[in-house]
């Protein structure tokens, strides 16, 4: 028998398929059970499917609910779909509100019913399903406690004695009226130093920070962010106080968005880790290509107006990487800060000018050192200094133009209601390369005659 203490994760691991290939459940599950939940979880989702159907009878609801509520939801939906529907409300019935939320949303509307109908307080688990994922209600949990602004703290502390409440850690007391709704918030160590008999009213700030049940989720992860809070409290469209955002569902929040937005970075709006199917991937990301495609014709056609110019002087198209590739990195440069201050919201649509006005004074700086030394680099290579010019300035005029279409692009597809990180990456790649080709090969057909 393998003992526990003073063993390391990987070598639990290793004691844990030793006894899986030797059909050792028990031992398994004893493993398992000795590791924090987040190791738990991602062991478990490593496991084949045929071995976590054997494990999961052996664990206890509690603990199933556990390493379920640390898996990715595509994961714990495959489980469910494996799991007889008994064995499943037990385990929902163990899960936090919000969590077992999630799991039903992706359910049939049918399947769903079974489960609620056999649960215990499904009612703050209806209540949620009723809000979008992406919102905060959709990410919200339910309050287990509710304080009243006329309690006095030692009432206020006997009531959070006997509910004893363990879904969620508690920093902060949100305080109601006598109709629910939100008045102020008390934090746990003004409750605990308060003297005895202090009303709540007198102790709380009356000036909580709130989100409303229909706003985005990336509003409330921002005001979290913003005021540094532990928790948020949700109010409906009446004030009343229906739930609250805890941190750890912030993290899952920036990590959602974070990771949306480097997928439509480049160019994937729907993508899913490696695993994803071939034929889902190729759905996703072909569309996108095809619409370069189209947008990378404009740069061929701009290279066509000037096929005599680039055939008396050949040189010139040792040239055509240096003018496109600098002035794009500067682009996505700008356009990752311009995209990433919208989503933060540091950037206001009617900030435009000034953001503007800034990357152009930063593209004008960059364009010139740049430009000089592509100047410098032509003239040492091909020895005419004509050519260094043209190289240099052409340079120099589309990194400023990539700093516009680096801020202006975003802001375009933001007033449209276009997502900016999805549609600017392919916008803002095409206007350089067909602005970089026309300066260049613009300033080669008007000094023509010195280059040849």
């Amino acid at each position: 028998m393998v003992t526990l203490e003073n063993i390391n994760i990987d070598e639990i691991i290793e004691h844990m398929r030793a006894a899986l290939s030797e059909g050792d459940w028990d031992q398994a599950t004893t493993l398992l059970e000795s590791l924090r939940r987040s190791d738990q979880a991602e062991i478990f989702s490593d496991l084949p499917p045929e071995q976590q159907q054997e494990i999961l009878p052996l664990l206890s609801p509690e603990n199933s609910a556990d390493i379920l509520e640390e898996m990715e939801d595509e994961d714990v939906m495959d489980i469910a779909n494996r799991m007889e529907t008994q064995r499943l409300v037990e385990i929902v019935d163990e899960m936090e509100p919000d969590e077992a939320a999630d799991l039903l949303g992706d359910m049939s509307s049918e399947q769903a019913e079974q489960v609620l109908s056999q649960i215990d307080e499904s009612e703050d688990i209806r209540y949620l399903l009723e809000h979008s994922d992406e919102t905060a209600g959709g990410v919200m949990t339910a309050m287990d406690v509710h304080i009243k602004q006329n309690m006095t703290v030692d009432e206020a502390i006997w009531h959070l004695r006997h509910l004893s409440p363990d879904s969620e850690d508690i920093y902060y007391l949100f305080v109601e009226d006598e109709v629910g709704h939100l008045v102020g918030v008390v934090s746990l160590r003004q409750l605990v130093v308060a003297k005895p008999g202090t009303l709540i009213r007198d102790i709380m700030d009356p000036d909580p920070i709130f989100v409303e049940v229909g706003a985005d989720q990336e509003e409330a992860a921002r005001l979290m962010q913003r005021y540094d809070l532990l928790a948020l409290p949700v109010v409906d469209a009446d004030s009343m106080l229906v739930g609250m955002i805890t941190y750890d569902d912030l993290l899952d929040v920036l990590e959602e968005e974070a990771t949306e937005d480097i997928y439509r970075l480049g160019g994937v709006p729907k993508e899913q880790p490696s695993d994803v199917r071939l034929s889902s991937a190729m759905k996703t990301r072909l569309p996108w290509l095809v619409l370069n495609l189209i947008t990378a014709l404009l740069s061929a056609a701009v290279l066509s107006i000037f096929e005599g110019t680039i055939a008396q002087v050949a040189v010139l198209a040792a040239f055509f990487p240096i003018v496109a590739g600098v002035s794009g990195s500067a682009a996505t440069q700008t356009l990752t800060v311009t995209v990433r201050g919208l989503a933060l919201g540091d950037i206001a649509p009617r900030e435009g000018w000034k953001t503007l006005g800034r990357e152009l004074s930063l593209g004008l700086i960059n364009g010139i050192s740049i430009g000089l030394i592509v100047a410098v680099i032509a003239l040492a290579w091909k020895g005419t200094p004509i050519l260094g010019f043209v190289v240099g300035l052409s340079t120099l005029l589309n990194m400023i133009c990539a700093g516009i279409a680096g801020v202006l692009v975003p802001l375009l597809m933001q007033q449209l209601k276009f997502d900016p990180a999805l549609a600017s990456p392919i916008l803002v790649t095409t206007t350089t390369d067909t602005f970089g080709y026309l300066f260049y090969l613009g300033l080669a057909t008007l000094m023509i005659t010195s280059l040849v």
